[in-house]
Parts: C-alpha cells; structure tokens; sequence
C-alpha cells in the first residue's frame, strides 16, 4: 500500500487532523520530537500574536498503540486553542442564541494576494470566512505533525532532514533579517523569503523517470509549491543552470573502491531524471510576502459593489522561519512515500530488510 496524507480542518475551527495511510507496522514514534516541530513552527522572527494563543501538541486517535503504529490509518489531531473564541462564529450547525465572540460577521472585503476574491466566485460564497478559514497557513500545523512521522520512518533508513532560512525581504544573515523585519513591522508591512532543504543519507533509486507522477522532483515541487504563499522552488542549482553551458551545468561521475560511484559536485541538488542520485538532496523555495496587511491595500467590498480597504486581520510580519519547518515537513513526507514505494514491506523490519538488501546490491557507499 502506498503512502498517503490527507489533511481537515479550519484556521478557527476545533482542531485540524491529518489521516496516514500506508505506515508500516511497528514504527515508532517520538510525541517529543513531533512537538518540537511543532514548536519551531510557532516560532521566528517576525511571528503574531496567535502563536502566543495556541501552544500545539500533536494528539493520536488511531493507528498508534505503545508508540509504535499498527499499520493501519494513523490520525493526527491539532487542537485549536482560539476555537474558544469562535463557537458562535464556527459552529458547524447553525448557531442558537445571540451572536457572541467572533466570526459573526460576514466578511465581504476581499485581500488582495489571498485565496479570498477568487474563491467567493468559484463556490458562490457570501462570506469570504467559509474561504479563508480552509485558505490559511493554520492547518499547515497538522502538516508538520504529518511530516514528523515521516521523519521518524526516514529516520529508520539513516535519512536525515534539516532546514535553513537564507533570506528575508532581499535580507541575507540573520542581523541583517531581523533589521528588514523590523522596517517592515514598523512600517506595518509584511516580508517574504527563501528557504532551503538538506537531505543526507537519501540511497540512489528513489522515484523514476517512468511517469510524471512517479518523478520525485516533480512531487517535492508539488508538494513544496502547496505550501500556501509559496511562488517558486528550485533544487540544486535550478535557475543558474539555464545560464550555463552543459560542460559546468552537470556532475560528473566517478568511482573507486572506498566511495562506490560517486560525484564530485552536486549541481542537480541530487536528483536527475526524477530520481535520487545518492548525493545530498537540495531544495530550495520562495515565499511571498503575506497578504494580510496592518495597512490594507485596496479592495471592493463584495455587498456594496464600492471601493473599500481589504479585510485586517492578525498577521505576521514575516513566517519564513515557519515555512522552512513546513518545508521540511512535505518533503520528508514525500520522500518517506517514495522510500515506501521502494522498499514496500508491510512491518518496519521488511522495509528495513529491503532497504538493506538493496543497498548490498547497488554500487553505493553513503557520503
């Protein structure tokens, strides 16, 4: 069976689940480490005042006995704290009684940048909330709980996943971002950014060049490119290899009886043709600035027809800190379900003995 995710849930809403199909059995799992994940989501510079609100703890409702699944579907739960604030405004039934708290009013003011104006004419909405609820980068928690269990499967096979903020708002070194954070906030503006992704221990033979779906960069783009105000994403050197000639675009290869074949660059960021090369895979993605602004741009007011200032609503200044952990989250995720398709196995230890057997077979030694 094949690895899956499937995600639910509202910004405001109860809680926010993700359903895991296809685990091994006998995986164990770490709530620590999948909380500090979450944690680190919550935090970076430049963050609102929300995530001082929700204080995120994965919860398991199926799937785990003792810490180590059963391989059947695994749920994950993130509680949304704020949901207290919002049952009149939230409540999945109609609501009794007089409006209370927040989210009672329609919100007919759509921002520009966001899912909001686009996705009242494709549903037929009244109310831009029943968009941006589902729209906002809150149920990307629940993402990150996800990626934590495919970290602890990678994990198994030696593969290793980090991140790394390189840019903020053109800004480069940590000094230098802060102080372009800072202009922004006191300016009651908002910063994008870039990330990158490190992989190491990734085996030559993940993914194929046989179908689209199957190309593991086209999934790590994919995946990357859902995260939401994510506008690019390059792996190895991308860009700049369109600049070059094909003699300085592309690895050569070489091998000896230490390394096995090996590369002496890793300008394709460890993937060619869709497939893992076994060098350290790299990736890389932008985000732009967030769209809901302290000092709005302009907008129409969907139930007047007349010009109006967008929707204010609590925003960060900057969420690039965050987006790297989520980042992190779906490429693992992605990489954990190629591993899966690879190696099969219905119990950890027959991935793991496949795993094995494979890399006694292929001409490889990890770098």
């Amino acid at each position: 069976m094949s690895l899956t995710l499937v995600t639910a849930g509202e910004s405001h809403g109860p809680a926010l689940v993700a359903i895991l199909t296809g685990l091994p059995a006998g995986l164990e799992l770490d709530r620590a480490k999948i909380d500090h994940d979450l944690l680190r989501r919550q935090q970076g510079y430049g963050r609102s005042p929300r995530q001082q609100i929700e204080t995120d703890r994965v919860e398991v409702l199926t799937g785990l006995r003792q810490g180590r699944t059963l391989g059947t579907p695994l749920t994950l739960v993130v509680r949304n704290a704020d949901h207290k604030n919002w049952l009149w405004g939230m409540s999945p039934w109609p609501p009794e009684g007089e409006p209370s708290g927040k989210g009672t009013k329609a919100v007919t003011l759509p921002r520009p940048g966001h899912a909001d104006l686009a996705a009242v004419m494709k549903y037929d909405y009244d109310d831009v909330r029943n968009a941006l609820e589902r729209a906002s980068a809150r149920h990307t928690a629940v993402t990150v709980a996800a990626g934590g269990v495919a970290k602890a499967l990678l994990a198994a096979l030696a593969v290793t996943v980090s991140s790394e903020t390189i840019e903020v708002g053109g800004a480069h070194g940590e000094a230098a971002m802060r102080e372009a954070m800072d202009a922004a906030k006191t300016d009651r503006d908002t910063l994008g950014g870039v990330v990158e992704i490190r992989v190491d221990g990734l085996p030559p033979g993940l993914g194929s060049y046989v179908t689209k779906e199957e190309r593991l960069d086209a999934r790590i783009a994919w995946a990357l490119m859902g995260i939401q105000a994510v506008k690019s994403v390059e792996i190895g050197d991308g860009l700049d290899l369109a600049r070059r000639r094909g003699s300085l675009a592309h690895d050569e290869i070489f091998r000896d009886d230490e390394h096995g074949f090996y590369r002496r660059t890793n300008r394709a960021g460890g993937l060619e043709a869709g497939i893992t090369d076994g060098e350290q895979l790299v990736v890389r993605c932008a985000m732009k600035p967030l769209p809901t602004l302290m000092k709005p741009l302009q907008s129409v007011d969907l139930a007047t027809g007349e010009p109006a200032a967008a929707l204010v609503e609590r925003s960060d200044t900057a969420a690039v800190e965050a987006m790297a952990v989520i980042a992190e989250a779906v490429v693992a995720f992605e990489l954990a379900s190629a591993a899966k398709a690879k190696f099969g196995g219905d119990s950890i230890g027959d991935l793991l003995a496949a795993h094995a057997a494979y890399l006694a077979r292929i001409d490889w030694r990890r770098p």
